[in-house]
């Protein structure tokens, strides 16, 4: 099943989806030197990472809803698989908003402690997306390329996957 928002020979989604999950999983690093030696910069930092993550995530979700509409199969185990993968990154990325809107409330955007708890269960929550969105792929056989195999030809070269 062969998604429909390509790009190079490509699906988008899983290209984008390292730049989200990047920041915001960065986001958190940062709030733990944070955490460790009370410096504001990093605080500061984690707060502009987590701003860009959200938005990444809102263009790669973008992507992602595109394709469970248009490629999986109606009343299938991908098509419920799809939609609970949707829906748990959605809560991931209001997770990390509440984030980070707790902490524009606060003196150079340092986090209260509701803040780092909504950035700490959003990474966990993206932990549970991706294992849902490799059950899609690799499992389930989401947007991989109809005839793939070890030795298919580069998907610049225009010949089909199975093309031998």
């Amino acid at each position: 099943m062969r998604s429909r928002v390509r790009a190079a020979g490509h699906a988008v989604h899983p290209i984008l989806i390292v730049f989200p999950l990047g920041l915001l999983t960065t986001a958190v690093g940062f709030d733990v030197l944070y955490l460790i030696t009370d410096r504001t910069s990093f605080a500061f930092t984690a707060a502009h990472l987590i701003a860009a993550g959200v938005l990444m995530g809102v263009v790669t979700a973008a992507t992602g809803w595109l394709d469970w509409f248009l490629v999986t199969p109606r009343g299938t185990r991908a098509r419920r698989i799809g939609l609970l993968h949707g829906l748990v990154n959605a809560v991931v990325l209001v997770l990390f908003a509440v984030s980070w809107a707790l902490r524009l409330a606060e003196t150079g955007w340092t986090p209260a402690w509701p803040a780092l708890v909504a950035a700490w269960l959003g990474v966990l929550g993206g932990g549970l997306g991706g294992w849902l969105g490799g059950e899609l792929v690799e499992r389930l056989g989401i947007s991989v390329e109809e005839g793939a195999h070890p030795d298919a030809s580069s998907s610049l070269s225009g010949v089909a996957a199975s093309g031998r």
